[in-house]
C-alpha cells in the first residue's frame, strides 16, 4: 500500500463560528457547509473538518480536545506579507521566520495560535 496525500483532517474546536472566522479572516480559507449541516474550512484541494467539542461526529479520535493540534500549512505568499496582515488583525506571531524542514524539503516558517490554542506553522517552501 502507498498513501498519496492528505485529503482532510479534523479539528475539535470550542466554537465553530469563531474558528471559521479566524481561519477565513487570518488565513484566507473558505468556510463551507457539507453533508448534514457539517462545517469545514477549504483551501487548495484540502479541507479541515470542524467538530464542536462535546458534539463530535463518529467515528472520532479517542480523546478529542480543542487545542491539541500542531499543523503546518504551506503558502506561496511571502511570509512578510502574512506577518503584516496578521499584525493588522492583532494576531501575534510567536516565532519566526525560522528555517525548518518539511515533507518536501526546506521551509521558512512562522508560528501562531488559533482561537483554541492549536499551533499553526505557516511556511514557504524554499
Amino acid at each position: 500500500m502507498k498513501i498519496d496525500k492528505i485529503d482532510h483532517l479534523v479539528l475539535t474546536v470550542r466554537d465553530i463560528d469563531d474558528s471559521c472566522g479566524f481561519y477565513t479572516r487570518a488565513l484566507g480559507m473558505q468556510a463551507i457547509t457539507f453533508g448534514d449541516n457539517r462545517r469545514a474550512l477549504a483551501f487548495g484541494d484540502c479541507k479541515i473538518n470542524l467538530h464542536q467539542a462535546g458534539k463530535e461526529f463518529a467515528p472520532r479520535a479517542l480523546h478529542p480536545v480543542p487545542g491539541s493540534a500542531d499543523l503546518c500549512l504551506i503558502t506561496s505568499e511571502p511570509l512578510s506579507d502574512l506577518i503584516a496582515a496578521l499584525r493588522v488583525q492583532g494576531i501575534a506571531v510567536l516565532e519566526g521566520p525560522v528555517a525548518r524542514t518539511g515533507a518536501a524539503g526546506p521551509l521558512v516558517s512562522i508560528y501562531l495560535r488559533d482561537p483554541d490554542g492549536n499551533l499553526l506553522e505557516i511556511s514557504n517552501q524554499k
